[in-house]
């Protein structure tokens, strides 16, 4: 929607039927881009979705946005990334740019995407230029969106870095040119590893204060008066998402890969995976020992607050845990359909203790408060009232 705001003329190209039938039907998949805005893209001949490659014979530019997540050795998992780049390949026309948004470890354009299309492209295409410039995204902010975010942009040549810089600055307020593809895939890991450490760090002190009985957001509030050289983070379930608790394995993977260990960034993962049992045993401490299946309910299975988004969600671990030590458990979540294969309840599904993991718009929560149901307050957002501890 970018792309069409600043003119372009796009062609969106997914794997699955339903989802292109959807976007066609007017219908968004994404919280932060509304039917209306979709709807007169498509009306006005600026934008339209399809499963056929062929497509992108048409354009001067092609962007891989696909996922890139962890295999079951929670190691890179580049296989979609492989796909859309052999798919692409034998259509792509001469003098095209090819750009990786992808998230992934440096050295992912130029070993995989670049030899891949090299030697699928027609014998016709003679010129394929080439960029990294991965993804900024922040669903549910009503801040900083696609545009008004800097966007990092490294190419493999000269030629490829003026024709990407063009195109970035085209959608966004602002394109940051850095030396190579490896500067801005690293510095995409960079970021996101930065947030998983510090929100470990966040994770871990919380521990230490509840132990010590001491609040750790008057702490956080506390230290944040501090005008430099702090920058606060929450605590909470743990990290979920498709971002935080994936790309910092990226780069963990490309350090052994070079003969390194990121043993900081390990110990952050570790850290924050622990915490959905940290969380389950708080709230099953709340509970009345006489009780040996206690019944909890857990309010909001999305990783974030304001988007239906249970990819890693750390509320799977929490539920898993809390089913280990013998609960029963629902869940209530306004933006969440069906979850794992399971439906949520509504909020008067009787039970013993409540937990607060991801504030959702549209919770009433005040009929749990009002129930004297006890709440367990993983999200700092319900304070004064009787009833609540918080994380």
């Amino acid at each position: 929607m970018a792309a069409v705001d600043a003119g372009w003329t796009v062609i969106g190209v997914d794997n699955f039927d339903s989802k292109v039938a959807q976007i066609n039907g007017g219908s968004s998949p994404v919280e932060d881009i509304s039917d209306a805005q979709l709807q007169a893209s498509i009306s006005k001949g600026a934008y339209k979705a399809t499963t056929d490659y062929s497509a992108v014979s048409q354009a001067s530019v092609i962007t891989i946005c696909v996922p890139t997540p962890l295999d079951e050795k929670r190691e890179p998992d580049l296989a979609l990334l492989r796909s859309a780049a052999t798919g692409i390949a034998p259509y792509i026309s001469n003098e095209t740019l090819v750009v990786s948004e992808s998230t992934s470890y440096p050295g992912t354009l130029r070993d995989i995407i670049v030899p891949i299309v090299n030697s699928l492209k027609p014998q016709s295409t003679s010129s394929v230029y080439y960029a990294s410039a991965p993804e900024r995204v922040n669903p549910g902010d009503p801040v900083w969106n696609q545009k008004n975010t800097p966007r990092l942009v490294g190419a493999i040549d000269e030629e490829s870095q003026i024709r990407a810089l063009a195109f970035y600055e085209s959608i966004c307020d602002a394109a940051v040119s850095v030396s190579t593809p490896e500067v801005a895939e690293a510095a995409k890991l960079l970021e996101n590893t930065f947030r998983l450490v510090n929100i470990a760090l966040v994770n871990e002190f919380t521990k230490l204060c509840a132990a010590g009985g001491i609040n750790v957001h008057e702490v956080i509030d506390a230290a944040s008066s501090k005008p430099y050289g702090f920058m606060p983070f929450r605590p909470g379930v743990g990290v979920g998402g498709h971002c935080i608790p994936v790309d910092p394995l990226y780069l963990t993977w490309w350090a052994r890969q070079n003969g390194e260990r990121a043993a900081f960034v390990e110990s952050a993962d570790s850290i924050n995976h622990a915490m959905p049992k940290y969380v389950a045993e708080r709230a099953l401490s709340m509970v009345n020992v006489n009780i040996k299946n206690p019944k909890v309910l857990i309010l909001g299975v999305a990783y974030k607050p304001g988007v239906g988004d249970v990819r890693e969600t750390p509320v799977s671990e929490l539920r898993d845990h809390l089913k280990v030590k013998g609960a029963d458990i629902a869940w209530h979540d306004p933006l969440v359909k069906v979850w794992e294969g399971s439906n949520p309840v509504d909020l008067d599904w009787d039970c013993d203790v409540a937990i607060l993991a991801t504030k959702q718009q549209g919770m009433n929560l005040e009929e749990l408060i009002n129930r004297g149901v006890q709440i367990l307050d993983c999200t700092n957002s319900l304070t004064g009232q009787a009833g609540i501890s918080s994380l």
